[in-house]
């Protein structure tokens, strides 16, 4: 077999690896009615959300319809989660406001696409388990990031002005706030508030009950009732999904949306997984694979653009809502995509004129519900460092984009848990052992002689503390370096280590080593500090044997007279 085809075969072995198998159809067997009533709730519940992200997105209440219906039932059979429920999310719709200010709607479905093919990739290289090593208070940080910008996103809407032009939501709350003082509308601010007020009410009272539905309907009713022109409508939706197409796609400016896809392939890998997560939590004996749902969003983001839908991600709201009432399958998110579906085809003209402000004040509840103040409240209390970057994490989502706050968070959160480790590193100096000599000769030993024990890392983040605690040796004929404790070491403790030795013998001090461990000898081996070590005859397996060469060498010397009789039997009894 050649390589290429042995390559090829094994592509092809994985991603069969990555298809459903007989055991995602045995469990949508297993108790269809609760799957199928928990399907029916969550769509009730994601049908304001849907139309909300899609207005957020810029791309219309029918992009998000479309997304939901499309990318929901992909990920659903896909997917690698039995509980997931996906389709248009915040989070997404953050990162898409910038894309389609600067790119416009067709640049936005291009994205989508783009990130759908380097999920699949990701899928395929097996990058789902990476998603562990992400930070708690990264996350947190986020999630409440996340849902700051949602919030001021639905300013213009609950207040009843246009938006503003721009794609920094600061900037555009800050003009929308202008515009409404100038031109009030308090029709649109009192259906935001009061659908805001109903939803966050009922959830404590009655959290089986979807009022955000029920909130949107009577907002809708009321509005068309009374006559209010200053509640603007959503507007014209189509009766039915788009016929797919690929006529938004123009090669020419690929190169240009390559690093907004990989921005929003980022925010859908980490969102997906994440919610997959907080599934399994809520239940006993769930266990998602994190490949199968990068693979299982990938088609459903490549799929989502053919039909005019924006960029999708697993929603931790509809998922918790799914598991809540009993969702246990795949089947219940495929219901949820079905029965938006026939509301697409049959109740457009009754969607069409549900108020912009009622879908501003859903989301401005689905906001206020994302901050969860015990999480964060835990976090803060943990440690400083869990509290800093908690709150850079969602400066940095607020200020800047989803990407680049994610990146400064594992940033900053490496560089705390680095400074942490390389404090447990310690240089101490210990007591020679006794072994067979007497008191008169072990205090001329301790008069001449120093013995160190390196405890922990010996890296780039703290080497070159060991370098000048000891250049800072006092006065004396030979240094021993007891290494058996030390943990890991890199090529710059290595190169410090080095250095260290060298100082000290241009200083006259002999350095002499003991107990170098299998895994730090090839470090010190490949810069040089094992050679100059064995040239010297400094390198002992144990501290006994490094004592009796220190001895040595300060009777060569002059410095010890030497005994009439010398022996002197190694100690069994002193550690390494």
């Amino acid at each position: 077999m050649t390589p290429t085809t042995s390559g090829a075969g094994r592509l092809l072995s994985r991603l069969a690896a990555l298809l459903p198998t007989r055991a995602d159809l045995t469990d949508v067997r297993r108790d269809p009615r609760r799957d199928l009533l928990a399907g029916l709730t969550v769509a009730v519940v994601a049908l304001p959300l849907a139309l909300g992200f899609g207005v957020s997105s810029g791309l219309g209440a029918a992009a998000g319809l479309a997304t939901a219906v499309i990318a929901g039932a992909l990920a659903a059979v896909f997917g690698g989660s039995n509980l997931q429920v996906s389709g248009p999310t915040g989070a997404m719709t953050v990162v898409l406001v910038p894309i389609v200010a600067q790119y416009g709607p067709t640049g936005v479905l291009t994205v989508g696409l783009m990130a759908g093919l380097m999920l699949v990739a990701l899928a395929v290289a097996r990058a789902g388990k990476y998603m562990q090593y992400v930070p708690a208070p990264v996350v947190e940080g986020f999630t409440l990031g996340i849902a700051c910008v949602i919030g001021l996103q639905q300013i213009p809407n609950a207040l009843g002005v246009p938006r503003p032009e721009g794609d920094r939501v600061l900037v555009v709350t800050s003009h929308a706030l202008d515009e409404f003082v100038r031109h009030p509308n308090w029709t649109a601010v009192a259906l935001a508030v009061a659908v805001a007020a109903v939803m966050l009410i009922g959830a404590r009272l009655r959290p089986t009950v979807p009022f955000s539905i029920l909130a949107v309907i009577a907002a809708t009713v009321v509005a068309q009732a009374a006559g209010l022109d200053a509640a603007q409508p959503i507007g014209d939706l189509p009766a039915g999904l788009p016929a797919p197409s690929l006529a938004f796609l123009d090669p020419g400016v690929l190169g240009s949306l390559l690093a907004p896809a990989v921005a929003v392939a980022a925010l859908a890998a980490l969102e997906s997984l994440l919610s997959a997560s907080v599934a399994d939590g809520m239940t006993v004996g769930q266990k998602h694979d994190p490949d199968r749902e990068l693979f299982g969003q990938g088609l459903a983001n490549i799929a989502a653009p053919l039909f005019g839908g924006v960029p999708a991600t697993g929603a931790i709201a509809r998922t918790a809502v799914n598991v809540r009432t009993g969702g246990g399958s795949r089947l219940a998110a495929l219901t949820h995509a079905a029965i938006l579906a026939a509301i697409v085809f049959a109740a457009a003209p009754l969607v069409s004129r549900i108020p912009l402000a009622a879908l501003a004040g859903v989301l401005l509840a689905t906001a206020i519900r994302m901050v969860e103040v015990g999480s964060l409240r835990a976090m803060a209390r943990a440690t400083r460092s869990d509290a800093l970057i908690l709150v850079l994490t969602a400066v940095a989502t607020l200020a800047l984009d989803l990407v680049y706050a994610v990146i400064i968070g594992l940033v900053v959160a490496g560089a705390l848990a680095l400074r942490a480790v390389a404090q447990q590193a310690r240089l101490e100096e210990v007591p020679l052992d006794r072994g067979d000599h007497s008191t008169e000769e072990h205090a001329l030993l301790a008069e001449h002689i120093v013995a160190y024990r390196i405890d922990g890392p010996v890296f780039f983040a703290g080497a070159h503390r060991f370098l000048l605690e000891l250049a800072e040796v006092a006065d004396v004929r030979v240094v021993i370096l007891r290494l058996s404790r030390v943990s890991t070491m890199d090529a710059t403790g290595a190169l410090v280590l080095k250095d260290a030795v060298e100082k000290l013998d241009r200083r006259g001090i002999v350095v002499m080593t003991s107990g170098i461990r299998p895994g730090q000898r090839q470090v010190l081996d490949s810069v040089g500090a094992l050679d100059l070590l064995r040239r010297e005859g400094r390198e002992y397996a144990t501290t006994p044997e490094a004592i009796r060469g220190a001895r040595t060498h300060l009777e060569c010397t002059g410095v010890m007279p030497v005994p009439a009789q010398k022996s002197h039997p190694a100690s069994e009894e002193t550690a390494r």
